[in-house]
């Protein structure tokens, strides 16, 4: 059973001119890494780095340990203790020269700047510490941009999907949304709210629009509204309303009008739509 996490506070050694806050210092067990490869530390970009808490939150200051750590080294083929150290240009502790200076990770108000001169401590973060991309996460704008445009793309093409699309097929998608309160709105409320929910889940709106089904279903709830098609009140039957001539059994778990979309798609079913199509309103 693993041990449970422990935190404890202390108080932090600011820097010159800080306040001395305290800060809470995380102690948990060793989690498992996905070792990183050889081109990753030798590709190493020379830039400024932010790194932020990845839980999102920004307490005004938060420490994790930044010694008795220790990183598998996969050339030498065993463990080995890392520090960070202000005066050392590595991590490793067996490289280390002459007196070293402790150095602190401290995240101010969520977030970590570390400038391009310091390489070992951004390496450290990034690379060698057990906590690197679980505890804090570094900023990537290129990613981060990239990802916006993508949703951004995705937005414009369902929004556009959307505005060109035949009154009807608005109401097939609308009603997955909205329910059988859609049968009192006017053709304008309804573009306006389909506008409106390619907006917020233009991925869902896409796969709707997409499922070949979704027509059929709307004409069945469409039908049986109307009372051309009677649901059973278990809802295991659909019933032709004025013969009361069964159609269709419900197979169990399944929902009736996906069942009925189903059906319409057979030689029995077509029949049945044709006349549907014809009587509603």
């Amino acid at each position: 059973m693993a041990k449970k996490q422990e935190t404890k506070k202390v108080t932090s050694q600011a820097d010159p001119g800080d306040e001395h806050v305290e800060t809470p210092v995380m102690e948990t067990p060793k989690p498992e890494r996905q070792e990183p490869t050889n081109r990753i530390i030798n590709d190493w970009e020379i830039k400024d780095r932010t790194y932020i808490l990845a839980s999102g939150k920004q307490p005004l200051s938060y420490s994790f340990r930044s010694k008795n750590l220790f990183y598998f080294d996969e050339e030498k083929g065993y463990e080995r203790e890392i520090q960070y150290a202000v005066n050392q240009s590595t991590p490793f502790v067996d490289e280390f020269k002459g007196q070293i200076r402790p150095g602190r990770i401290v995240f101010r108000n969520g977030a970590m700047f570390v400038p391009k001169e310091k390489v070992a401590l951004q390496k450290f973060l990034s690379i060698y510490h057990p906590f690197a991309e679980k505890s804090w996460k570094e900023v990537k704008p290129v990613v981060a941009a990239a990802t916006e445009l993508e949703a951004l793309d995705l937005q414009l093409d369902a929004m556009n999907a959307a505005r060109s699309m035949d009154i009807d097929f608005i109401e097939a998608i609308m009603r997955t949304e909205i329910g059988s309160g859609i049968s009192k709105m006017t053709s304008k409320e309804l573009k306006r709210d389909a506008l409106v929910f390619a907006k917020k889940n233009p991925k869902l709106f896409l796969s709707l629009m997409k499922d070949g089904n979704i027509h059929l279903r709307n004409l069945g709830i469409k039908a049986v509204e109307q009372g051309i098609l009677t649901l059973s009140p278990d809802q295991r039957t659909v019933l032709w309303t004025s013969t009361n001539r069964k159609l269709i059994n419900v197979p169990f778990e399944e929902h009736p009008y996906s069942a009925l979309a189903a059906w319409f798609k057979t030689d029995e079913g077509m029949e049945v739509l044709q006349s549907v199509e014809k009587q509603l309103k």
